[in-house]
C-alpha cells in the first residue's frame, strides 16, 4: 500500500528553469572559502535577540546601540514603547573581571538573583540588593549550579556528591557523603547524560521542587559498569582516561531515586526493587510539590510507565503506562496544570506525537490531538481561556508550524500558514507571539503576531542585499518514489549557472539514525553546501523511511534492522540520481558524521555498485561497540539478534569495497570510540584496500576548536580533488 505520510512538493524541477545565461552569473560573487566562516553574517542581516516574554503585554529584546552598549528592554507589543529592565554595560563596569551578567550558570526568572561561576567558586548578585556575595571558597569545583526557585539556596555538585548552600547565611550543606570514583549523586553516568536525559544537562541530575524546599536527585552505581580506555596522547608518558562505557549487553548503572530535605539535610529514598534491570530518569514535581513524578523503562525498551512518588515516605504507584512491540520513547513533554488537577502528555503512541490530557491518577480525560502528524512541543498552557498552544509538522512533514487546540480537543487551529518552519514563542496570557521564521528559499523573517492569526508588525529581515551580489544555487525540495511506496524528502543545491547539458558530480549529505530528519524547509545560516554549489557540485539531502516522516510506522521498521533500510532508501536515490542525464555516474559521493559516518562506510561497502566516494568522520563501523541504550532500543541485545548486529557491521560488507573512503575521528572521541575506526581499517587492511585516513590527536566526537578548521579544509580538497578533478586552493577557490 501506497503511504501517504509524505511531504508535498515543493518545488517541480523544470529544466526550462534554468535557461538564464552564463554571463548573468559572470557579473555576480561567488563565495570564498575564506568567506565561509563569516557568510552568516555578511550575507544574511542581523535579526533582533529576543529573550522571552517579560509578562502578557511585553517581550524582552537585546539592544545593542551605536557605542556598544548592550542593554535588556521590555517591549509593549502593541505601542512598540520600551523599558530598561537591564543595563548590561553598567554592570559589566561595575562587576569584577570574569563575572558577565549575560553569561550566568543560573537564575531566577524574575531576572532579579544570579549564579555566577569565577575560578572554580560560585557567587551571587542580587539586582535588587546590588550586591555580589561570594558563596565557596573551596579547591574544590562546583558543578551545575541550579538557584532554588524561590532564589535562597543554591545547589550543585562537587565531588560526586550533592551540596546546596544558604544564599542568605552563607551556611553549606552536604547532601550526600558516599560519592566518589563509582557513586554519583546528582552528577549522571554517562550512558545517562548521552542518551536519556541528554548532553544540554552537562550530567546534571538533581530538580529543586516548586517551593525550594526539597531537592529530587538519582544517584548512579557505575561499579557494575566495564571501563572503557581513552589515551591522551599528550606529554612524554601520555595519560589514560577511563570511562564508564556499557555495550550492548553489559551491565547498567544501578540508579536510585532520591529526594534531598533542605531544612534537616535527611533523604527519602524511593521505596523500589533496585536491583531489577531498569532505567530511571525524568522526575517532574508537581506544582504544588507534595508528589514528583518520575518515569521507568525496561531494560527492553517496550514499556514505560509513569510513577507518582510521595517524597516523604518513598511510597509511589504507577499512573500511567505504555508498551510497544518494537520500542517505546521517554516522554519528556510533561506538563502540569496548575491547580493539580492533572497533566498533559505528549506521546506517540497511536504512531504519531500526539497531546493528551490525564486527570492526576491517570484517568485519560481528553485526547486533545488526533492528528497523522507530530506535535513537536508544548508552548504553552493557557488555563483561564482552557487552551494549548502547540508546535508541530502539520501535513507537510518537512515544515513546523504553530497551532492551538481547546481542552477538549475540538477546535484545532494552524497559526501560521506561510510554507516552512516557524519557531514561536508565545506570552504568558496566549495572546501574542513571536514567530522566526525560514524556508528553503527564504532567510529568517522575524515577525509579531496576535493569536488571533493578525500580525502586529516585522521585527527584522535576514535577507540583504549583499546576498544579492552573489550567484547563489538554486535550492529545490521534492520527493524520490521508492519501489514500495515511500516518497522519500529530498532537498539539493543545485550549481548557479546549472546547465542540463553538463555532467556534474552529486555529494549525498546525510545523517541517517532513526527519528532523524535531515530534509527540513528551513534556511540554513552555514554556507558550506551553497559553496560546494558554487564550485560545480550538486548537494543533496535526503531522508529515508525511518527518519520520522512517516510516523512511527515508518521508523518501526528499522527495528533489529539498522543499517538495512536506510541503505536501501539511500541506495534507491542513489539510483534516481544516476539516471539523471546531467549527473555523472562516476561521481556520485556520500558523506556524514556518527550515525552519518557509518551510513557513508555502510554506503561505501555495502553499497559500493552505487556510491563512488565518501567520508566518514566519527563513525560507528559495529554496533556490538556502541552503548547499551542506544543500540538496544532498535536492535535488541546481541545475544538476541545476532544476524542483524552481523548485517549492521560495515566490516561484514567491507570486501564489497572498490571506491574512495576518507576516514576521520578524534583519538579521544568519548561518545563513538576510536575502536570503531580501528577496526574498519584493520579489516580494510587485511583485504588489502586503498582508502585515506585523518585522525585527530585528543579530539572528541565531533573534532572541535581548533582542529575543526583542519577538518572543513580537508574535506573541502578532498571533494576538489575527487569531484572536480582539481586541486583546491584555499587562498583562491
Amino acid at each position: 500500500m501506497k503511504k501517504n505520510y509524505t511531504p508535498k512538493i515543493a518545488s517541480i524541477i523544470l529544466l526550462l528553469s534554468f535557461a538564464i545565461t552564463i554571463n548573468l552569473f559572470a557579473q555576480k560573487k561567488t563565495l570564498k572559502y575564506s568567506d565561509l566562516f563569516t557568510a552568516g553574517q555578511t550575507l544574511l542581516n542581523p535579526i533582533p535577540s529576543l529573550g522571552g516574554w517579560f509578562d502578557d503585554q511585553n517581550y524582552l529584546l537585546n539592544k545593542t546601540d551605536s557605542t556598544g552598549a548592550q542593554t535588556l528592554v521590555a517591549v509593549n507589543a502593541e505601542t512598540g514603547e520600551e523599558e530598561e529592565i537591564i543595563n548590561y554595560s553598567v554592570w559589566k563596569e561595575e562587576l569584577p573581571k570574569g563575572i558577565n551578567l549575560r553569561q550566568s550558570a543560573s537564575r531566577t526568572k524574575d531576572r532579579m538573583n544570579y549564579i555566577f561561576k569565577k575560578d572554580n567558586d560560585l557567587y551571587f548578585l542580587s539586582l535588587e540588593d546590588q550586591e555580589l556575595k561570594r558563596l565557596t571558597e573551596t579547591e574544590a569545583k562546583e558543578n551545575n549550579p541550579k538557584i532554588s526557585p524561590d532564589g535562597k539556596s543554591v545547589a550543585y555538585t562537587s565531588g560526586k556528591n550533592l551540596y546546596v548552600t544558604n544564599i542568605r547565611s552563607g551556611k553549606t550543606t552536604q547532601l550526600t557523603n558516599d560519592g566518589g570514583e563509582n557513586i554519583y549523586n546528582g552528577w549522571a553516568s554517562w550512558v545517562y547524560m548521552e542518551e536519556i536525559l541528554g548532553r544540554s544537562t552537562r550530567y546534571a541530575a538533581f530538580w529543586w521542587s516548586p517551593d525550594g524546599k526539597n531537592i529530587a536527585f538519582l544517584r548512579f552505581d557505575d561499579s557494575p559498569v566495564p571501563k572503557f580506555p581513552l589515551f591522551n596522547a599528550d606529554g612524554v608518558h601520555g595519560e589514560l582516561e577511563w570511562e564508564h562505557y556499557p555495550e550492548p549487553g553489559d551491565p547498567n548503572p544501578i540508579v536510585k531515586l532520591g529526594v534531598a530535605h533542605i531544612d534537616d539535610g535527611t533523604i527519602t529514598w524511593l521505596d523500589f526493587d533496585y536491583t531489577k534491570d531498569q532505567y530511571i530518569a525524568w522526575p517532574f514535581w508537581t506544582p504544588d510539590g507534595k508528589q514528583l513524578f518520575f518515569e521507568w523503562m525496561n531494560r527492553d525498551q517496550n514499556l514505560i510507565k509513569i510513577y507518582s512518588m510521595n517524597p516523604f515516605t518513598g511510597a509511589s504507584k504507577v499512573i500511567y503506562k505504555e508498551s510497544a512491540t518494537t520500542w517505546v520513547n521517554w516522554l519528556e513533554d510533561l506538563e502540569f496544570l496548575s491547580d493539580n488537577s492533572g497533566f498533559i502528555l505528549r506521546s506517540n503512541r497511536s504512531g504519531w506525537q500526539n497531546l493528551y490530557m490525564y486527570s492526576m491518577n491517570g484517568k485519560l480525560k481528553t485526547q486533545l490531538t488526533e492528528n497523522e502528524w507530530d506535535a513537536t512541543s508544548i508552548k504553552l498552557i493557557d488555563e483561564e481561556n482552557e487552551r494549548i498552544f502547540f508546535e508541530g509538522t502539520g501535513e507537510n512533514s518537512t515544515e513546523q508550524h504553530l497551532f492551538v487546540v481547546d481542552f477538549n480537543g475540538f477546535e484545532q487551529k494552524q497559526l501560521t500558514e506561510t510554507a516552512g518552519t516557524h519557531k514561536t514563542t508565545v506570552s504568558p496570557n496566549g495572546g501574542y507571539f513571536y514567530d522566526n521564521f525560514s524556508s528553503f528559499s527564504t532567510p529568517p523573517i522575524l515577525s509579531l503576531y496576535r493569536t488571533d492569526g493578525t500580525i502586529v508588525k516585522d521585527l527584522g529581515n535576514g535577507a540583504s542585499k549583499t546576498m544579492e551580489e552573489y550567484a547563489m544555487p538554486k535550492v529545490e525540495m521534492f520527493t524520490i518514489p521508492t519501489d514500495d511506496g515511500f516518497d522519500l524528502p529530498a532537498k539539493w543545491f543545485l550549481p548557479p549557472n546549472f546547465d542540463a547539458q553538463k555532467k556534474y558530480p552529486i555529494l549525498f549529505s546525510i545523517y541517517g539514525g532513526p527519528n532523524a530528519k535531515t530534509v527540513r524547509n528551513s534556511y540554513s545560516r552555514w554556507f558550506f553546501n551553497d559553496y560546494l554549489a558554487m564550485n560545480g557540485i550538486i548537494v543533496i539531502q535526503v531522508d529515508h523511511r525511518g527518519s520520522g516522516h512517516f510516523g512511527k510506522e515508518g521508523t518501526d521498521l528499522m527495528y533489529r534492522n539498522l543499517g538495512k533500510w536506510e541503505m536501501e532508501d539511500f541506495i534507491t536515490a542513489a539510483k534516481w540520481a544516476r539516471n539523471l542525464p546531467y549527473v555523472n555516474k562516476d561521481k556520485i559521493a556520500i558523506t556524514g558524521g556518527s550515525y552519518g559516518g557509518y551510513v557513508t562506510a555502510m554506503a561505501l561497502t555495502y553499497g559500493a555498485d552505487y556510491f563512488n566516494y565518501g567520508i566518514a568522520q566519527y563513525s560507528v563501523t559495529d554496533w556490538r561497540l556502541y552503548d547499551n541504550v542506544y543500540t538496544e532500543r532498535y536492535m535488541d541485545e546481541p545475544k538476541d539478534n545476532k544476524d542483524g548486529y552481523d548485517f549492521g557491521s560495515v566490516m561484514t560488507h567491507a570486501d564489497n569495497y572498490k571506491g574512495k573512503l576518507l576516514i576521520t575521528h578524534g583519538t579521544m572521541d568519548d561518545n563513538v570510540h576510536m575502536q570503531n575506526t580501528l577496526q574498519l581499517i584493520d579489516k580494510l587492511e587485511d583485504l588489502d584496500k586503498d582508502f585515506e585516513l585523518m585522525i585527530y590527536p585528543n579530539a572528541r566526537h565531533g573534532i572541535g576548536y581548533p582542529k575543526i578548521f583542519h577538518s572543513i579544509r580537508n574535506s573541502v580538497k578532498f571533494w576538489f580533488n575527487n569531484l572536480l578533478d582539481r586541486e583546491f586552493d584555499p587562498e583562491k577557490d
